[in-house]
């Protein structure tokens, strides 16, 4: 495996903890959205106190991601964010926002009307940015931004308003509540969770189908990516993904609360995966491979050697982390109080 190649395979895994992770994150602002019954304000509470201790330390992915395209591949880095800078610039706007509702939120007075003006910029942030995001992993993907070299041709709306880049915007939606609903269910109990469950195999449901409707779609308007999809490697990864995706309902439905939370975020990790490997050899569809948008060989190399060092103390800090949070359970009593 060349060095190019498996800095590629960085950047794929980034994304992945991105979403399993962040996007989890970004689902609970999307549920506080949707909040409603009579538990709608326990809802809130207890999305708002299982994401407090994360919520910051999971852009830790994002950065990877960011600082992988802009070390080693800095050509891809260069056009992906010239060609998509509104999407990017909009999200990265509402991680923004959302960090600074969700402080005042969290910190404010709960009956005030700053608190409920966060609640809404929380919420509808959180539901914008993994929108966007799917957009800009849309056009990236689909081959329609016009590129001479490292030169962009492309206007600054192409691409990412087309069919396939709206669709992955509605899948990172998607995504993000799935695993929101899905990692809350053995977090809570009683009615509490019987809510969450709900939610969980609602958007189980919506994701397998958006899922499967984005591949007529990839036909129709993302030729060289569905031309992939027939692949034997692809063809095994969503098989796979489609085998967790029905599990991780059957574990909802049956009420397994602790395999939901697995399964879930391991049936997210194959889309990612599927689409990574429909995606290769490509950076850019059409314009830019791995070996294209490379730095200098020592470069990636270099990269590669630091990479393992760093992870020696985040990894095990970040393990720290979730393990200590993940093991508080929130019934609706206690988060109403």
């Amino acid at each position: 495996m060349s060095p190019e190649l498996l800095a590629a395979g960085v950047a794929l895994a980034a994304v992945m903890l991105y979403a399993m992770f962040g996007g989890a994150d970004f689902g609970g602002g999307i549920w506080s959205l949707l909040a409603s019954g009579p538990r709608k304000d326990e809802q809130r509470l207890a999305l708002e106190r299982a994401i407090g201790p994360v919520w910051e330390t999971n852009h830790v992915w994002l950065i990877l991601l960011v600082v992988t395209l802009f070390v080693v591949f800095p050509a891809a880095y260069a056009v992906i964010f010239e060609a998509l800078y509104v999407p990017l610039f909009i999200a990265l706007l509402g991680i923004v926002a959302r960090g600074a509702a969700f402080a005042f939120r969290h910190y404010g007075r709960r009956d005030s009307r700053l608190a409920a003006q966060s609640l809404r910029w929380f919420s509808w942030a959180s539901l914008a940015t993994p929108f966007f995001f799917g957009t800009v992993i849309g056009a990236v993907t689909a081959g329609h931004l016009e590129v001479e070299g490292t030169r962009v041709l492309a206007g600054p709306f192409e691409g990412w308003l087309r069919p396939f880049a709206l669709m992955c915007g509605l899948i990172g939606m998607l995504i993000c509540a799935f695993l929101a609903a899905a990692y809350m269910v053995p977090r809570t109990e009683g009615a509490l969770q019987e809510d969450f469950r709900r939610r969980a195999i609602a958007a189980s449901l919506a994701l397998g189908a958006a899922t499967t409707l984005a591949i007529p779609v990839a036909a129709a308007d993302a030729e060289t990516f569905a031309g992939h999809l027939d692949d034997g490697r692809v063809v095994g990864a969503m098989a796979v993904t489609a085998v967790l995706g029905l599990a991780g309902l059957w574990a909802l439905w049956t009420r397994r609360y602790r395999l939901a939370p697995v399964l879930a975020g391991a049936a997210v990790a194959g889309v990612v995966a599927a689409w990574g490997l429909a995606q290769h050899p490509y950076l850019l569809a059409d314009a830019l491979t791995y070996e294209d948008a490379a730095a200098a060989r020592v470069t990636v190399t270099s990269f590669l050697v630091a990479l393992p060092i760093g992870a020696l103390i985040l990894v095990p800090s970040l393990l720290l982390l979730y393990l200590t949070f993940s093991r508080e359970t929130l019934g609706g009593e206690e988060a109403a109080h």
